[in-house]
């Protein structure tokens, strides 16, 4: 068997020689070419392949970054917004609450006003109803001058007679009498 083996190991190996002689294969430029390979390899997993990982590498660290520096910023953003909202709505109670004022001020301040005006009209009313009162009076007065006058210058013209200033005086106090009764 082990014969078998090395007759069929050695006709595998004059195939193979056959094959490589044909192709034109040579081992130690094979060999060569291997060590080549693996020195290139090396050198490019050394010097390319690791610097191109590492700024992929801090691309993707940077890209991780910048995301979260969006979630950061749109979380302030929407605490911008919610802050944003609440001193609008605080200006707007503020501002109703200030119109409401005005409005209550200004319903006083009219009611004020309106107070003013009745008591001066009041005032008007009192002012002319004493002109009128003093008026009156003098008015009266006059009236009971003349009367008194008229009365004793129709008694002189109907008695006939001069009539002396104490008859004149008596006769303008009785006329007088008679119209304030």
């Amino acid at each position: 068997m082990a014969l078998l083996f090395l007759a069929t190991t050695g006709s595998v190996m004059d195939t193979v020689r056959d094959t490589a002689d044909t192709f034109g294969w040579d081992p130690r430029l094979f060999f060569s070419q291997v060590i080549s390979f693996i020195i290139v390899a090396l050198l490019l997993k050394r010097f390319a392949y690791k610097p191109i990982l590492n700024v992929l590498q801090q691309r993707r660290e940077q890209i991780a970054q910048a995301q979260l520096n969006a979630e950061k910023i749109k979380q302030q953003l929407a605490e911008a917004e919610q802050r944003h909202a609440e001193i609008l709505a605080k200006a707007n109670a503020e501002a109703q609450k200030m119109i409401e004022e005005a409005r209550t001020s200004a319903a006083h301040l009219s009611d004020r006003k309106q107070q003013e005006a009745i008591a001066a009209a009041e005032q008007i009313l009192a002012k002319a109803r004493e002109a009128s009162a003093i008026e009156h009076e003098r008015t009266m007065t006059q009236l009971k001058r003349e009367l008194g006058r008229l009365v004793v210058e129709t008694t002189a013209k109907v008695s006939g007679k001069i009539l002396t200033p104490d008859d004149q005086r008596r006769l303008q106090e009785e006329a007088a009498r008679t119209l304030s009764a």
